[in-house]
């Protein structure tokens, strides 16, 4: 009998639940929902027997993590490829066209959250994964779980993934803000950091209290379930109970499509929660299969950005920032003024020039917007709204941190601290090495880095790695507790494992970033091999350029950055690359394609294959594409390759290679 009353309440709340947040349309008193909520808490703790980790109760939050999980993808999280305009748009729709004959696309509004991932099997929720870096994400569940419109049972009971968007309404955002102003608290910039926020915290009672929400956008296995495109996916989630934002529209042809996009952009103000743009993707799911992925992004979708907005506020001071490498970067500082949803106070200003081109003067009016609504930019003064209070600005010649000289190369637009033990050069170089790109030692950012810096237990990279010797004066700092120093500590130690290229993006050399650093690594399979290399040398590698390569060849030569590597070399950090070396072969300088299954592999493995024989490998066939590796249900890509009259290697023929 207890049994079935707890059943029978689950399955109303989760119909009460879907009634209000989802269809809008609640069928039962605030009241009555509250009473079945209460009986079936009381059921529950009565009869622990009975507990489901899925049931509504377990919406409320109430649990408490130490840290978030990190999980594989099965597939990547990519982003969206921008454009800002009519002809942007026009031209994306050309190429679809043009490559599938297909011209019916769904629009969609692009949320302003965060991309998440819902896991199901047996028709139950298993997890949810935030997008992290595309590869890798957090498992945020019981965050996740407390968003009341989100199904936690479902009627499909094979293994499922939808993606969507989990966001903080503007009703919820402005209460918890003005929650903040009450309790002195430092307010949210934005919703969407609001809704991330939300979502990060290791008190699930906290999410709960947020209110957050969530759209589904996205049926990763649509194709496979007998669906033939993104319309039939998003009527087959709402089908399941999952919330889909009602306004998606399928239009046929350019002029549809931009008619839409002007319609759906009018609605910007009024929706109660935020949007910064429209999504268009090709409705039919054989064509996106066709069109396939870039490296970042789906080539069968596109994101229109509104235009950015442009406001008008007074430029009350200009002031320089010194980076790692010495560069000198101008910034405004503005009157507060708010753009896109966010309070914005400075803006970059680049260099010299771009100040003087645009005649920009201190205490000017001058015309700000974000660029991309990510960075705030200056576009213009407004000379005519002078009043004679406004100085023109001199540009420094000594750094304010140093007062060593700042030095202009002809052949640059930007000036450049040289004095390489400036305070400012070292916190920004110490930041830059335990980055996540760079050495991904978590719990070493910016702020931690000046505190320490600013204690005297940094001044070097080299002392990153004694930091474990002072533990103890560690603990002796504000804002710094026994756990957070011994995970600080931990982390610095994982470091010593990191592959060369990992090191050697965090050492900091000019012009070698992520990509170059792999390229190297994959080339020398120790940093030693580095120490005494010619320009020439280098220079013949692809992707490193005759100024990289005098960049590379000037840091090994300095005396100090040798003594560095003794210092990081006596503190055991690995100098080997764990890449496998790039080899020459027949296949060297091609463009591959694998696609269908290849017995005995994963798609990755057959790639990563081709790459240490020295190919390049994309997902998508063109006329640029050398080569198509193909296996058992290859099927569009070896079709186009068999049109284009691209060579093909079947499965076979590529594992009697191997």
């Amino acid at each position: 009998m207890s049994l079935n009353r707890i059943e029978e309440l689950r399955k109303l709340i989760r119909q009460y639940n879907h009634e209000y947040h989802v269809l809008d349309h609640p069928s039962v008193s605030d009241q009555e929902y509250d009473r079945c909520m209460q009986e079936l808490i009381q059921l529950e703790h009565d009869y622990p027997e009975f507990f489901d980790a899925n049931s509504p109760t377990q919406q409320v939050g109430g649990a408490v993590l130490d840290k978030f999980t990190k999980v594989k993808h099965d597939q990547m999280m990519l982003s969206l490829g921008n454009v800002y305009n009519k002809e942007e748009v026009d031209a994306f729709i050309d190429r679809v066209v043009k490559e599938t004959g297909l011209d019916e696309f769904s629009l969609e509004l692009k949320i302003d959250g965060l991309a998440m991932s819902l896991r199901y099997d047996q028709g139950q929720f298993l997890r949810a994964i935030t997008r992290g870096d595309g590869e890798v994400g957090e498992d945020v569940s019981l965050n996740v779980k407390t968003i009341k419109s989100i199904p936690l049972r479902i009627q499909y009971n094979l293994p499922l993934e939808v993606r969507g968007e989990v966001y903080l309404p503007k009703a919820q955002f402005d209460r918890i803000n003005r929650e903040k102003r009450l309790n002195n608290e430092e307010e949210f910039a934005n919703p969407r950091n609001a809704a991330a926020g939300s979502i990060r915290q290791l008190d699930s009672n906290i999410a709960a209290s947020r209110n957050l929400d969530a759209f589904w956008y996205y049926l990763i296995q649509g194709d496979k379930m007998g669906l033939s495109s993104h319309t039939e996916a998003l009527n087959w989630m709402k089908s399941q109970g999952f919330k889909v934002n009602p306004y998606t529209k399928r239009c046929v042809g350019k002029e549809e499509v931009w008619n839409a996009i002007e319609e759906m952009s009018q609605l910007r103000q009024s929706l109660p929660y935020e949007i910064d743009g429209i999504v268009l993707k090709l409705n039919n799911f054989e064509g996106q299969n066709r069109l396939g992925f870039t490296a970042k992004t789906p080539r069968w979708a596109v994101a229109y950005k509104f235009p950015a907005e442009e406001v008008v506020t007074t430029l009350q001071d200009i002031f320089i920032t010194i980076g790692r490498t010495g560069k000198v970067t101008p910034n405004a500082q503005l009157a507060p003024v708010r753009i896109a949803g966010t309070s914005v106070s400075f803006a970059q200003l680049h260099n010299e020039d771009f100040i003087n081109s645009k005649d920009i003067r201190i205490n000017d009016s001058v015309v700000v917007r974000k660029a991309g609504e990510i960075i705030p930019e200056v576009v213009r003064s407004l000379p005519e709204r002078r009043d004679g209070s406004q100085s023109i600005y001199v540009f420094p010649t000594h750094c304010p941190h140093c007062d060593g000289p700042l030095v202009r190369d002809e052949n640059e637009a930007a000036h450049y601290c040289i004095n390489t033990n400036c305070e400012a050069r070292v916190v920004e170089s110490l930041a830059h090495f335990a980055s996540r790109d760079a050495m991904n030692i978590e719990g070493l950012g910016t702020k931690t880095v000046e505190t320490l810096h600013q204690a005297h237990l940094l001044h070097s990279i080299a002392d990153i790695y004694t930091l474990n010797t002072k533990r103890n004066e560690l603990l002796n700092l504000p804002g710094f507790k026994e756990k957070s120093v011994d995970n600080l500590l931990q982390a610095i130690e994982n470091s010593k494992n990191n592959s060369l290229e990992k090191l050697l993006t965090g050492l900091g050399i000019r012009q070698v970033g992520e990509k170059a650093a792999r390229t190297l690594a994959s080339q020398y399979d120790h940093l030693d091999l580095l120490l005494n290399v010619s320009v020439e040398e280098l220079s013949r590698i692809k992707d490193i350029g005759l100024i990289t390569a005098n960049f590379i060849v000037s840091y090994f030569h300095e005396e100090h950055n040798l003594k560095l590597i003794d210092e990081l070399r006596n503190a055991n950090v690995n100098f080997n690359s764990y890449l496998p070396k790039v080899e020459v072969s027949q296949y060297s300088g091609m463009i591959v394609v694998v696609t269908g299954s290849i017995p005995g592999f994963t798609r990755e493995q057959v790639e990563e294959w081709f790459r240490i024989k020295g190919a390049s490998v994309t997902s998508s066939v063109s006329k640029k594409t050398n080569l198509v590796v193909y296996g058992d249900a290859a099927g569009s890509k070896l079709s186009k390759a068999n049109e284009l009259n691209i060579r093909t290697l079947s499965a076979e023929e590529w594992l009697k290679e191997v």
